[in-house]
């Protein structure tokens, strides 16, 4: 099998290198912006021919949430504009797509797990680009598995665990939001969860929700990850109204696997153990 994966550089495509580089099975292209430019939506479709992929991981996004607000052109190119011709292309060429998607595509107003028939609300230019982008995937290649998930992490790229644990070895005390509740994801877990659908001999289509298991709220999270970490440090819960950004975020978006686990057997590790998992690895800066 052929795979390309966009978004090489980023923490799900470099846990995705680390899972595959060994394998002699699958014949995989890691693309980065680089190689496979998501905002220059004119030659995507003929350097994806250059590859003639059985599978593509559309791992590549704009995910610059707060810089979206005012770069909403490049946001849209890069998480919009850029699905379609990727969705176009495996239509074109029988190609199977794995696209992954965000908890943003929420408003955060809900007081329940999230279901994939939830309805829709993005409350900010980021989810609204990704949203877009899902619509123009399902438009086009209806045959996608489409994933969200959400507060992603990895000992790769910049994450809220690597600040953490940066800030908290520089400071006595950091303020964290203690009211936007979600689940995060170590990016390791969703690489094994797409190799997994990769692998199962049934392809069921449509959209998916992954992240570990639990529900948290980003103060939470920073409490654990001070714990395992025995930092000396105190760590503070504040408001979200005491922490303004240019983009709003979702209050509630915690995702129910019930789906991705009923379909394809997926395993969901809780974010505890996933989060021990990832801070007894070595950081890599990129």
């Amino acid at each position: 099998m052929r795979i390309v994966i966009t978004g090489a550089s980023g923490q799900l495509g470099s846990e995705l290198r680390d899972l595959l580089q060994d394998n002699t099975e699958k014949e995989c292209y890691f693309l980065d912006r680089k190689q496979l430019p998501l905002d220059q939506i004119q030659i995507i479709q003929e350097i994806l021919a250059m590859y003639q992929p059985d599978l593509i991981i559309h791992a590549g996004a704009y995910t610059a949430v707060d810089k979206a607000e005012e770069d909403q052109v490049t946001a849209n190119l890069v998480n919009h504009l850029a699905c379609e011709e990727i969705a176009q292309y495996c239509r074109l060429h029988e190609t199977k797509l794995i696209a992954i998607s965000t908890d943003y595509v929420f408003d955060g107003t809900s007081a329940v797990a999230l279901t994939e028939k939830a309805a829709t609300s993005p409350i900010n230019v980021y989810g609204q680009t990704k949203l877009a982008g899902e619509q123009a995937i399902q438009k086009w290649c209806p045959e996608a598995i489409i994933i969200r998930t959400s507060w992603v992490y990895s000992s790769y790229g910049k994450n809220f665990v690597k600040t953490m644990c940066r800030l908290m070895t520089e400071r006595d005390e950091v303020n964290v939001i203690n009211d936007q509740i979600g689940s995060p994801t170590y990016a390791h877990d969703l690489a094994v969860a797409l190799l997994k659908i990769i692998d199962s001999s049934e392809w069921d289509a449509g959209i998916y929700h992954y992240s570990n298991e639990g529900e948290i709220s980003w103060y939470d999270f920073a409490v654990a990850i001070r714990d395992f970490r025995s930092f000396n440090c105190q760590v503070k819960p504040i408001p979200t109204s005491a922490y303004p950004t240019p983009a709003r975020r979702p209050k509630y978006s915690l995702l129910d696997k019930s789906k991705i686990k009923s379909v394809f057997g997926t395993e969901v590790p809780d974010w505890k153990i996933s989060l021990g998992n990832m801070l007894a690895e070595e950081f890599k800066d990129n």
